[in-house]
């Protein structure tokens, strides 16, 4: 589909999944990459500007320090740098952090997303992937989780600002005819992750001798999904925009293999050859008590496969996090 190397920019690329996707899009050396990101204090800024510099190291890198909330200087980005796709990761992400700062969610996610949207639908734009989660499903338990199922129901005001940006999405490719694909990410875990995700905040205080809180007493079932594979899935969609009238469509990004969250701690204790101290807990307001991706519509569309089990996952983790922090 494309000929020559087109622009791929990458909102949130100092982020956990953006890091990641900007390797691998650099490394393939099929596409000329910018970054856009913050740099904000929601977790560790010094993760952050450590991941960037692994980027900026390249090149073939350029780097845009832009707030997706200040419309005017997005949209002047968007005008002279003229991308061919663009993936939007940026967001404030964290189901439990969504409760006490709602009003951080609705000026990134909504009105930030609404920002990207209006940047995006006049620069000739030939793809917009954007992230979207598996919190979107709600309660249902018709497993595994496939995309034709009813997501009016968020358990988290986290997961009704990306429903929103769902739907707001799919109103810009009916009018504009942005095409537009949206991405209901499973449980990311992975190595540069974030600091406030189970599998960083589990292995931090295991080190530390400190106690972990287990919510739902660990039997949550989750489908655990490495960065590689996710970054896989998001690469193997970039040529595919829809070509349906109104160019719009979603996909799951998962692993198919819902692990106990128990079972998790117990692989993440076998690595770090140390014994978690658990504070069991009950289910928390907002949470699902399981995730389970149906991921047949992206295989069909892709050939795409995950390949990294949580066993080989969380090895990879604890090795970075003990050579990372020394």
């Amino acid at each position: 589909m494309y000929k020559t190397k087109k622009k791929v920019l990458v909102t949130g690329c100092a982020g956990f999944i953006g890091f990641h996707l900007c390797q691998r899009l650099l490394n393939s050396n099929q596409y000329n990459v910018y970054g856009l990101d913050n740099l904000n204090s929601y977790y560790d800024v010094k993760l952050k500007k450590d991941r960037l510099r692994i980027l900026n190291k390249n090149k073939k890198f350029n780097f845009f320090k832009i707030d997706i909330t200040k419309k005017t200087k997005l949209k002047n980005n968007f005008d002279k740098c003229k991308y061919d796709v663009v993936i939007h990761l940026a967001a404030q992400a964290g189901v439990r952090h969504s409760i006490e700062y709602p009003e951080t969610y609705v000026e990134n996610n909504i009105i930030g997303f609404f920002n990207i949207l209006e940047a995006s639908k006049n620069i000739n734009l030939k793809h917009l992937i954007f992230a979207s989660t598996s919190s979107v499903y709600g309660s249902s338990n018709s497993f595994p989780l496939k995309e034709t199922e009813n997501t009016d129901a968020p358990l988290s005001f986290y997961a009704a600002t990306k429903k929103t940006n769902e739907v707001l999405a799919y109103s810009y490719a009916n009018i504009f005819k942005l095409p537009c694909t949206g991405l209901r990410f499973f449980t990311v875990y992975g190595t540069y992750g974030r600091p406030d995700m189970a599998l960083f905040k589990f292995t931090k205080l295991i080190l530390a001798g400190k106690k972990i809180d287990l919510f739902n007493k660990g039997e949550h079932h989750r489908d655990f999904t490495h960065v590689d594979d996710i970054v896989d899935g998001i690469f193997k969609l970039i040529k595919r925009p829809s070509r349906k009238e109104i160019p719009f469509d979603l996909y799951n990004i998962g692993s198919d293999k819902p692990e106990y969250l128990k079972n998790f701690v117990k692989l993440i204790e076998n690595n770090l050859l140390k014994k978690a101290k658990v504070r069991y807990k009950s289910l928390q307001l907002g949470d699902v008590v399981k995730t389970h991706a149906s991921i047949a519509k992206l295989k069909k569309a892709t050939g795409y496969k995950p390949s990294i089990s949580v066993k080989v996952g969380i090895k990879k983790f604890t090795d970075w996090y003990l050579s990372y922090y020394k």
